[in-house]
């Protein structure tokens, strides 16, 4: 099994010295990669001086991570590729349980480990913690993470465990199966591409896997923050754009109708929060989502639609009026 580490980069020299050692450090037997994405600062220099071993691929422009990835990786040779954001660090033998989980699970076409956060390392962090789910109306969130409430690392995840989505901070995937769905959707840009690629996959009949007995600690935030409005502007518009993409047009429809009113309300919820960048960023992702609805919605998959995407109906009405900010109690209600 050939595994390639592929690391997008953009200006981000000091996350790489930062981070890297740890990968080149634990990673025997992996080639390691970084696709830069025309980076204005002395990244390359910095590669070429400090890691020579390390495979340079230099994309032409900074088209995202999406296309910055469907670029880079049509010039790697792998059975396997561990897409990495440049702000994870990596642990001892993190790579052998993700081996032993393909070998053991020819099912699974796309694992990830683990991911904690760097700053407070016995908390799950906020992209992926222990693996990805989504619910009835296309929101996503994780096991270890319900919006902004993190969950103490004390154990409770550490099985294997098949999921709906993997995080693109740290996802194992199958080369065949990237190449299989197109790789990424490039009008995404950035954020939440990686659960439009998973639902993808198992709309064709792959499956996802968390394996928790390896784990990563991930910085995060380090190209958009959690709260900055230009990333709730694409979490909300790309989430639009995987519910028209992913699921059954009637129940697609339907779903589209009720996001845009929790989307209004979220809008206003903003306001009241004293947060008007954020309320802007709602309504300029629906004026994105309107002007692409025709080209989202002929993208849409031909093959059946799984039917059982969700785990719980709503976890917004869950955690903001329940205040259940655990998966293992909202899995039980």
């Amino acid at each position: 099994m050939k595994i390639a580490i592929v690391i997008l980069n953009w200006n981000g020299e000091v996350l790489l010295e930062r981070y890297l050692p740890s990968v080149m450090q634990h990673s025997d037997g992996a080639e390691i990669y970084v696709a830069d994405n025309a980076s204005t600062d002395n990244s390359i220099t910095f590669l070429k001086t400090n890691y020579p071993t390390v495979k340079i691929i230099q994309n032409s422009s900074n088209g995202g991570f999406a296309k910055g990835y469907n670029d880079a990786l049509k010039h790697v040779n792998a059975d396997i590729y561990c897409l990495l954001n440049s702000d994870v660090k990596v642990t001892k033998d993190w790579l052998t349980p993700i081996k032993n989980a393909f070998n053991t699970l020819p099912q699974a076409s796309i694992i990830q480990p683990k991911i904690l956060d760097d700053m407070r390392k016995d908390y799950f962090e906020y992209a992926g913690a222990a693996g990805g789910f989504i619910d009835q109306l296309g929101y996503p969130f994780c096991r270890g993470r319900i919006f902004q409430a993190l969950e103490k690392d004390e154990g409770q995840y550490n099985d294997i465990q098949e999921i709906f989505w993997a995080t693109g901070a740290c996802m194992f995937i199958k080369s065949s199966v990237f190449h299989e769905l197109n790789g990424f959707d490039e009008d995404y840009f950035a954020h939440q591409e990686e659960v439009d690629l998973c639902w993808r996959a198992k709309n064709v009949g792959h499956k996802v896997f968390y394996v928790g007995t390896s784990k990563v600690y991930h910085l995060g935030g380090s190209t958009l923050s959690n709260m900055n409005p230009k990333k709730t502007y694409l979490n909300f518009r790309n989430s639009l754009f995987s519910i028209t993409k992913n699921l059954p047009r009637r129940k697609a429809i339907l779903i589209i109708l009720i996001r845009l009113l929790l989307d209004a309300i979220a809008g206003v919820r903003f306001l009241f929060q004293l947060k008007p960048g954020h309320c802007f960023a709602i309504i300029k992702a629906h004026f994105s989502f309107y002007k692409n609805f025709r080209k989202m919605y002929k993208k849409r998959e031909k093959k059946n639609f799984i039917e059982k995407y969700y785990t719980t109906k709503s976890i917004v009405w869950s955690h903001f009026v329940h205040q259940i900010a655990k998966f293992n109690i909202l899995v039980k209600n």
